[in-house]
């Protein structure tokens, strides 16, 4: 009961965070669909071509989730620094996983607005194009694996924030890497070797991407993926990553109350 009351504060706290900064939220909802159809134009020289607007809105809705997931639950630990409040929560007996779940729940609802604007934006520029947004169940399992990795990657993040502190600069640069190297603008396949299997290995959209462009964009099933490194590596990597995610933030949190600096900045 302890762990189920912690984890519904935590989610409540982080919805009436996105409840509160709505302005911050409505002129996310404004920006990153223009910043697809501008990715789009420059992509096609101008014009809103039919064969860029899928594969860039499947990268797009991607890019978007990480970007908003990963920094709302690295901030939310950071403030809670900042005001001192994040010591007081381990003074009480709800188990930090409790905090930890909650946030991920919080951010991962928070950032789904964003992530739905910029599809809307997409199915509708698509439609007024003459075609159509394709649609198949499987892609629930690249999706999924997207969320569940993210979530890992947050949790490497907010523990180096626990221990390191001032490292924002960390959280815009990783969006750069997902941007450019993680395939949401450019597939992988037409990517060096060395820097494709890079991004499959550590990037947690990577698998997800690749398998929802062959599903939707070419028709393939889940078990015959002819993109990366087919299915079990689209669930193996999530998983790994969260796991990654679990030790090093267990370790760096350990090391921050040894140390007593929970609570400074």
């Amino acid at each position: 009961m302890t762990f189920a009351r912690g984890f519904a504060a935590e989610v409540r706290k982080g919805l009436l965070n996105l409840v509160t900064g709505w302005r911050e939220v409505l002129i996310q909802i404004i920006t990153f669909p223009v910043f697809y159809l501008l990715i789009v134009l420059f992509m096609g020289r101008g014009q809103l071509r039919a064969e860029l607007l899928l594969p860039t809105l499947l990268g797009m809705m991607a890019l978007t989730f990480i970007h908003e997931q990963v920094n709302r639950v690295f901030w939310s630990y950071l403030g809670d620094i900042q005001s001192g409040v994040l010591e007081q929560t381990y003074l009480t007996p709800l188990p930090s996983a409790a905090l930890i779940l909650g946030r991920q729940v919080a951010a991962a609802i928070s950032a789904l607005p964003t992530a739905l604007a910029v599809l809307a934006t997409g199915a509708t520029t698509i439609t007024l194009q003459g075609g159509h947004l394709p649609f198949d169940a499987q892609v629930i399992v690249p999706l999924a694996a997207i969320v569940l990795g993210t979530c890992g990657l947050a949790l490497i993040l907010c523990g180096l924030t626990l221990v390191f502190k001032r490292i924002e600069i960390i959280t815009q640069l990783s969006v750069a890497v997902y941007a450019i190297a993680g395939g949401t603008l450019i597939p992988l396949a037409a990517m060096p070797d060395p820097i494709a299997s890079l991004s499959r290995l550590v990037v947690p959209i990577a698998p997800g991407l690749e398998a929802m462009r062959d599903i939707l964009l070419d028709g393939h099933s889940l078990t015959a993926l002819p993109s990366g490194w087919g299915l079990g590596w689209l669930l193996a990597q999530p998983l790994l990553i969260t796991a990654g995610g679990v030790i090093v933030f267990t370790r760096l949190e350990h090391l921050a109350k040894r140390r007593g600096t929970l609570g400074r900045y």
